[in-house]
């Protein structure tokens, strides 16, 4: 049976990182070869990153108790398979967040509690303004009834793609599929939205 989905809408703080260079993202790869021969150094990509993966963690957990347990399980996975790790042209976070999504999906599974996902206000109307056919004042109550009827892995994809700010070969690496399916699979999520924002509530 599909799980519920909860949403709620949160006024995030931390940014992710919007576009990364490719020079930068080959100079911190260095980082994660020296990390990967001594530990120290990856103290570098820890201090980077908590803050980010963190609050990814705590949109879809809403606890911070258990998002500290989950994010630091995440950075110690991280290094302990650190010697693991095969550079795909995208940033390190790209594999953190691929094992801060299976860490949460563990959370959930043995918890067998609903999924949440908490959006930041201003970054979801951005969304809903793309998906809409036409500008029309937004109406968060309703749009939230609709996404309801959005699938977990719909939501995940817009979630990445529009407010983790992540390309499309991002999302590929995250959710370990094609770039090409991620493009698919984004474009279908907003269709979908853009459907459901047109249907009317009896």
């Amino acid at each position: 049976m599909e799980a519920v989905i909860k949403i709620t809408i949160n006024h995030k703080i931390i940014e992710p990182d919007r576009h990364i260079a490719q020079k930068d993202i080959l100079k911190e790869f260095e980082t994660v070869q020296r990390a990967a021969r001594d530990p120290n150094e990856f103290q570098i990509l820890y201090d980077k990153y908590f803050p980010v993966i963190f609050n990814y963690i705590y949109r879809k957990i809403d606890e911070e108790e258990i998002t500290a347990d989950l994010t630091s399980q995440t950075f110690y996975k991280a290094l302990r398979n650190l010697k693991k790790y095969k550079f795909r042209g995208v940033p390190f976070s790209a594999w953190l967040y691929r094992i801060a999504s299976n860490e949460v999906n563990r959370h959930y599974k043995l918890t067998n509690k609903k999924q949440v996902y908490s959006f930041d206000e201003k970054e979801f109307e951005n969304l809903i303004e793309q998906s809409a056919e036409v500008r029309t004042e937004i109406d968060i109550d309703h749009i939230i009834r609709q996404m309801h009827r959005m699938s977990e892995s719909d939501i995940e994809v817009l979630e990445l793609r529009f407010f983790e700010s992540k390309s499309f070969a991002e999302m590929a690496f995250i959710l370990e599929i094609t770039e090409a399916n991620a493009k698919m699979r984004t474009y279908r999520a907003i269709d979908k939205l853009r459907k459901l924002l047109t249907r009317r509530e009896g």
